[in-house]
């Protein structure tokens, strides 16, 4: 009976030991694979391109609130002046007009300039969509 058990304790240290040896090339495989970094992929500061594509000629002035596609009208929320006479670009994601103001209201009331904050009312000569930006040429 002694040498039973014996044989049994020799066995199974001999597993453990193999476990653990196995455990061990395990861990030295994974840290030898790195990922190396891709430098294929384009960083905007890097990139001229990538520049050119965001760079929009003029100053924003406001942005598309509302649309009436009836009388073809935009609502402004301004965020600098705005005068009769001044050319706008409107650019969004389907949009892209430009065009002189000639008709700018406040409160269904004709006015000549608008100033910062104020919700105006332009006249424009093709659809706009919300979050449209306007930019003062």
């Amino acid at each position: 009976m002694a040498l039973k058990n014996k044989k049994k304790i020799k066995k199974s240290t001999k597993k453990l030991t193999k476990k653990t040896v196995k455990k061990a090339v395990k861990k030295s495989t994974k840290k030898l694979i790195k990922k190396k970094p891709n430098k294929k992929t384009p960083v905007s500061k890097k990139n001229p391109a990538i520049k050119k594509a965001a760079k929009v000629e003029g100053k924003l002035i406001g942005l598309i609130t509302h649309y009436f596609p009836h009388v073809q009208a935009a609502v402004i929320k301004l965020k600098a002046p705005l005068a009769k006479g001044d050319t706008v670009k409107i650019k969004g994601h389907t949009t892209d007009i430009t065009q002189v103001v000639t008709s700018l209201q406040m409160d269904r009331v004709a006015i000549s300039t608008g100033k910062k904050g104020d919700e105006i009312g332009l006249q424009v000569t093709s659809r706009v969509r919300q979050q449209d930006k306007v930019y003062k040429i």
